[in-house]
């Protein structure tokens, strides 16, 4: 009968398309007496997912040339390979393309993303597109901030404990200070802030809370603050710095990440002070290998090497099972960090199965 239907509605149509409708409607019947059917909604569906019926899942970051989300990428590309789903490695560095990646996800049935946005306070615009197009949603590196200030507590993430982070910084500085003999009154710290990005903040309060209550005088630490996250930003605050502080002869540095500690110590550097006057002590651990790798010793001593291995595999390995079997995975997750050296950074990294090229 629906045949019948579909061929009475013929005399509606312009006399051209009459032929073709014909067609269609008996090339629709005999697909219905094969039992295959020709429901259009269930053709968008099957198109929408890969052939292979993989579940897909996205992995948005926010500077993709950076080595640490390299390394998150290549890390949940293994947890794809061994369990058996799709990975779409996304570069959104700026609001506009982390909005459009969800879109684009949707558009290819992705069942859940990984992002870093490049702006935490995406988050509710983030958080709704996701809903929008039933995707499931974990933020890695940077937690999302709601439209109270507040981080969105809602939103599941995988992160380190920046304040934790901070705090190994401070107490590395305060030891290193005093195994070479170095005296507060001569010494200051340089903590380049970028506080804008709460995860940067929590990072450099952590450095000095540790040092402080360390014993370190307050009236020593001095903050200057970075326009652009980078190698640049921080070289250009250190700069004003050292112009209001001449007088200083010994100096401690930390910073959001390694970018922001190698910038003040190219800035110091160029003022006269070498790496016998210099401690800096960097965040993230793969930036800064080219400062390892130097022939001579500079002032950058140190880094705090997270774990991207675990940012990678794990954020993917646990959205696989989300969206695989329902396992729901814990509201936040804290990784931790180690110190490296020039001295140690090889063979810790090796144990991390990290590559040092």
């Amino acid at each position: 009968m629906n045949q019948l239907r579909s061929t009475a509605k013929l005399v509606h149509m312009n006399p051209q398309n009459v032929g073709r409708a014909i067609v269609a409607a008996l090339l629709c019947a005999l697909l219905q007496v094969l039992g295959v059917g020709c429901d259009k909604s269930a053709s968008s569906s099957a198109t929408s997912s890969s052939s292979s019926g993989r579940p897909k899942i996205g992995f948005v970051v926010k500077q993709p040339e950076e080595p640490w989300f390299q390394l998150e990428w290549k890390f949940a590309q293994q947890a794809a390979d061994e369990g058996g789903f799709d990975l779409v490695k996304i570069g959104a560095p700026d609001g506009e393309k982390a909005l459009a990646a969800i879109d684009n996800l949707g558009a290819q049935g992705a069942a859940g993303i990984i992002i870093c946005a490049p702006d935490v306070r995406l988050g509710p615009a983030i958080d709704a597109k996701c809903n929008a197009n039933n995707i499931k949603l974990l933020t890695v590196d940077d937690r999302f901030i709601g439209g109270d200030g507040k981080p969105m507590e809602s939103v599941h993430h995988l992160g380190i404990s920046a304040r934790n982070i901070g705090r190994i910084v401070g107490k590395a500085l305060y030891d290193e200070m005093n195994k070479r003999g170095w005296k507060p009154q001569e010494t200051a710290l340089c903590a380049v802030t970028f506080d804008e990005l709460e995860t940067a903040k929590e990072r450099t309060d952590g450095a000095i809370e540790a040092l402080t209550q360390a014993g370190f005088p307050k009236a020593k630490v001095f903050t200057t603050p970075q326009k652009t996250s980078d190698v640049p930003g921080a070289f250009d605050a250190t700069n004003v710095l050292l112009t209001q502080h001449p007088d200083v002869k010994h100096w401690l540095i930390c910073g959001m990440n390694d970018s922001a500690v190698m910038g003040a110590v190219r800035a110091m550097e160029g003022r006269g002070f070498g790496a016998d006057e210099l401690i800096g002590i960097g965040i993230n651990g793969t930036d800064c290998l080219v400062e390892f790798k130097k022939e001579k010793p500079t002032g950058f001593y140190a880094s705090v090497l997270l774990t991207p291995r675990r940012h990678g595999y794990e954020t993917a390995q646990m959205m696989y099972k989300w969206v695989k079997d329902n396992v729901e995975p814990a509201k936040v997750t804290y990784t931790d960090g180690l110190i490296i050296t020039r001295d140690t950074y090889a063979k810790v990294m090796k144990e991390q199965a990290l590559s040092t090229d």
